[in-house]
């Protein structure tokens, strides 16, 4: 269900500038916007986890397990009115335990729950901005668009996915440039 709440949420992030190069560049805080948790459980997986804010800060972790076709949790927010045309790349403002996350987008194209696009990001102790190029998403199946119109996409999503081990992922803003 889509709130009031995540309406305007979205309404402050897609008011952010569009271009890296423009002064004044400002990112959303995570704690502005509406995050649920997922995991692979809801197909038989049995990866556990949670995702909380803590001190304004969206934290992911818990343990990602392959076990019975599974390997992922997630952080999602929805974008309900898609990001700007003219945007380009996401930023965000991530610290991690050194592990590979990664990004899902899901599009007005991705109908099924195993279509998203998918970029991955490095993480470590001290906070870092990490810039996404929408042109560096890759498709989860081959029936996909090869590209993303920003205006398309939907939600956001933050994941520890694809292999056994400990996630533990924080973010602190996103803005789209």
């Amino acid at each position: 269900m889509i709130t009031r709440r995540a309406v305007l949420a979205a309404a402050v992030f897609l008011a952010t500038k569009s271009s890296a190069e423009q002064e004044g560049f400002v990112m959303t805080p995570a704690s502005d916007l509406e995050w649920s948790y997922l995991a692979d459980t809801v197909m038989g997986g049995v990866s556990q986890g949670g995702a909380r804010m803590e001190a304004g800060v969206l934290r992911l972790s818990g343990t990602v397990s392959t076990a019975n076709r599974g390997g992922f949790i997630q952080a999602r927010t929805e974008m309900p009115a898609g990001l700007p045309p003219d945007a380009t790349a996401l930023r965000l403002r991530v610290r991690g335990n050194g592990e590979r996350y990664f990004v899902h987008l899901r599009t007005t194209r991705t109908l099924l729950p195993w279509q998203y696009y998918q970029q991955g990001f490095e993480t470590g102790p001290d906070w870092a901005e990490v810039t996404l190029p929408l042109a560096g998403f890759s498709a989860s199946g081959r029936m996909m668009a090869g590209q993303i119109r920003p205006s398309d996409i939907r939600s956001i999503g933050i994941v520890a996915y694809g292999r056994d081990h400990l996630a533990d992922v924080s973010v602190a803003a996103l803005g789209a440039v």
